[in-house]
């Protein structure tokens, strides 16, 4: 199972395993991270599970669909590396992914 470490807004690291198949908003609910909200429960339409994916692993994560993008314009602070969690599927390549979570969701 990948290992994922979300960064909380405080700065606290959780580190979690991550079930291959499911979201990254999925699994951050799942573990209890705090800050990802997920209203929409993953249907991309709404922007708290928003998160930023620390820029070296951007590449992997890939970047955000048409829709999605439409979805970041509702985000707070949206940055270049930004990305709905509900949206990026775990993978193996994904094993030490890092993202960060928003002070606050859009």
């Amino acid at each position: 199972m990948p290992m994922i470490t979300f960064v909380e807004s405080d700065g606290a690291r959780r580190d979690v395993e991550a079930e291959n198949g499911a979201t990254l908003m999925e699994t951050a609910i799942r573990n209890g991270v705090r800050g990802v909200v997920a209203e929409c429960g993953g249907a991309c339409t709404c922007a708290t599970c928003h998160v930023y994916v620390e820029e070296e692993w951007f590449g992997v994560t890939g970047g955000p669909s048409s829709m999605e993008e439409d979805m970041l314009d509702f985000a707070f602070d949206v940055k270049d590396t930004s990305r709905l969690s509900c949206q990026i599927r775990i993978r193996d390549e994904l094993d030490g992914l890092v993202v960060k979570v928003p002070s606050r969701q859009g």
